[in-house]
């Protein structure tokens, strides 16, 4: 079988351009809850601790002992529902039975037939949108670290078990079977993480197993409407992962169904280094599980008052942020996106708000000040308007605001300070059009090309002036003096 990650693929990584079918993927997304203690006992819930340090009767399932839940972990968990849109609705907790090393108790906390958020959807940033079937609450479980052989259980010399991720709050955000590219799920899981941070819910950090993804995939034949065997890839911890992850699992698929072979519906592993899905176990269905009440835990009724209380308490998101941004600085959504996932649409709104021009305020802040985005968290906002102010009002060049802006980030300071111990100021308006006439009477042949309509000439051009005012010409001003003396002929 060819290697499906060589083939040519349509613009965004959506797979490849020409092929004969769709990809349909539903995700689970599990995300760790930013509480102080674990879901059911008062262990602290950290990344990083010694292993087998955070443990106790609860949640190591000794005899005898009993959860009692963590209020702050619902109140996340409706945060999450809320801000995915979803009806917050009263639910119980079941034990999901199985057996793994990485579980003390041989069965998880889990919810099953009523989970707490339910029918809720999504709008990623290019305004299509994914449906959520649920978000509900389950524990985590332990880590197994496999040493020796790949690093997987078969073939390891031997395996360590640490407990202190079991009973680590989770939301498990199980998204409909809406996502048809690998470019959109990796959308999806941008947006979710997003929003998930600005909640408070979660710190997001994929690489610290705080949020994972699972992906189911199937493909049809192109244009069809029923839904393919599907098979889940565990566990998935990068967004490249990810999107490379479906984009092979979809090519293997359908090389089955076209030599005639069936697909088997399993769980799959993601092997980074080879670039390919690796088999796991046959996928269980619910009944596996043997699902059952938790007989110690009470169900759990949110009221109508805690739900609005948290409602109240939910920042902006993502999306109303790019609106809100879009519409004040007057660029394009794709743009917006940008600015707010650098989380710099704080600076550029201030900007804005005292008269600054949009585009230019935006324009600086995702080249110049996303370069340095440590730097970026201490810069003045008012200084940062005033550099734009400066800059829009003739009094610096393009070049020089840049400079200040550098300047500005490395240290802070007052723009206008900077600029005059610099020496900085704008080449005056006689002044940049004596320029400008020199540099055309001195290239009669490139003045030629550029009446002749050879754009590749503005820049030369510009250069010169630029060179002559030694760097306080303004760019854009210059080119515009060009095209005032080419159509006077």
């Amino acid at each position: 079988m060819a290697d499906p990650t060589a083939r040519d693929t349509a613009p965004g990584g959506a797979g490849p351009a020409d092929r004969a079918y769709d990809i349909v993927v539903g995700l689970e997304v599990h995300c760790e809850l930013r509480t102080d203690t674990k879901l059911f006992c008062g262990c602290r819930n950290a990344f990083g601790d010694e292993p087998n340090t955070n443990v106790c009767p609860v949640c190591l399932g000794l005899p005898g002992s009993l959860p009692v839940l963590n209020h702050q972990a619902v109140e996340l968990a409706m945060r999450v529902g809320l801000a995915l849109s979803c009806d917050v609705r009263p639910s119980i907790f079941h034990r999901k039975n199985y057996f793994y090393p990485d579980m003390p108790k041989d069965y998880q906390v889990s919810q099953y037939d009523q989970p707490i958020n339910v029918d809720g959807h999504l709008e990623l940033p290019d305004g299509s949108v994914v449906g959520i079937e649920r978000a509900h609450m389950e524990e985590d479980t332990g880590k197994n670290t496999h040493v020796g052989g790949s690093g997987r259980i078969h073939g390891a010399d031997h395996s360590l078990i640490d407990y202190n991720r079991a009973g680590v709050p989770l939301v498990e955000i199980v998204s409909r079977p809406d996502i048809r590219s690998s470019a959109q799920a990796v959308d999806y899981v941008r947006e979710l993480r997003a929003i998930l941070v600005a909640t408070g819910a979660s710190d997001g950090k994929m690489e610290e197993g705080s949020l994972r993804v699972d992906a189911n995939v199937s493909v049809r034949a192109a244009g069809r409407e029923h839904l393919g065997t599907r098979c889940e890839i565990k566990n998935l911890n990068s967004l490249r992962s990810l999107g490379r992850a479906i984009e092979h699992e979809a090519a293997r698929q359908w090389d089955l169904l076209e030599n005639g072979e069936r697909i088997v519906q399993e769980t799959r592993h993601w092997n980074e280094d080879q670039g390919r899905t690796i088999p796991g176990r046959s996928k269980e269905e619910a009944y596996d599980y043997r699902y059952f009440p938790e007989p110690d835990l009470v169900p759990l009724a949110p009221d109508d008052a805690w739900r609005d209380k948290v409602q109240a308490s939910l920042p902006m998101l993502p999306a109303a942020r790019r609106a809100r941004l879009s519409a004040a600085a007057g660029v394009d959504r794709a743009l917006a996106a940008t600015v707010v996932e650098l989380d710099l649409d704080t600076l550029v709104l201030a900007a804005v708000s005292a008269k600054a021009d949009g585009r230019r305020a935006v324009n600086r802040a995702v080249n110049e000040v996303a370069a340095d985005i440590d730097a970026a968290r201490h810069l003045d906002p008012a200084a940062f308007t005033k550099l734009l102010l400066l800059e829009d009002n003739g009094k610096l060049t393009a070049t020089q605001a840049k400079q200040v802006l550098a300047e500005l980030l490395a240290g802070g300071g007052d723009p206008e300070e900077i600029a005059a111990a610099r020496g900085f100021e704008a080449l005056g308006d006689d002044a940049m059009a004596g320029s400008v006439d020199a540099a055309i009477a001195a290239h009669p042949a490139e003045w030629e090309r550029f009446k002749a309509g050879d754009a590749k000439v503005t820049g030369f051009f510009v250069g010169q002036v630029m060179r002559a005012s030694g760097g306080k010409a303004d760019g854009k001003a210059v080119t515009a003096l060009l095209r005032e003396r080419a159509a006077a002929g």
